[in-house]
């Protein structure tokens, strides 16, 4: 009798090991949030990234800063998107 295997179904994300904080959907985009650990430092605030997938592929459109104040850097054509400050 052959041995069956079955597939280990993917892990859930770490957000301590890839970043990864959430996703949501507005329409028909889908967007993820990040944590920059590549770039973490624990002496300069957490840098966070949003990557949107509106059907071209998932691509930054904002980095922020963990601040008391954080001004988003918002890119392409999201600068002055009315869902943008």
């Amino acid at each position: 009798m052959a041995e069956t295997t079955f597939a280990n179904p993917e892990p859930e994300p770490d957000p301590f090991n890839d970043g990864w904080l959430g996703d949501f959907a507005r329409g028909p985009a889908v967007f993820a949030v990040f944590r920059e650990v590549a770039s973490a430092h624990p002496l300069t605030a957490t840098e966070h990234r949003i990557e949107c997938n509106d059907g071209a592929g998932p691509r930054v459109i904002c980095r922020f800063f963990d601040e008391p104040d954080p001004v988003p850097e918002w890119f392409g054509a999201w600068k002055g998107d009315e869902w943008c400050d």
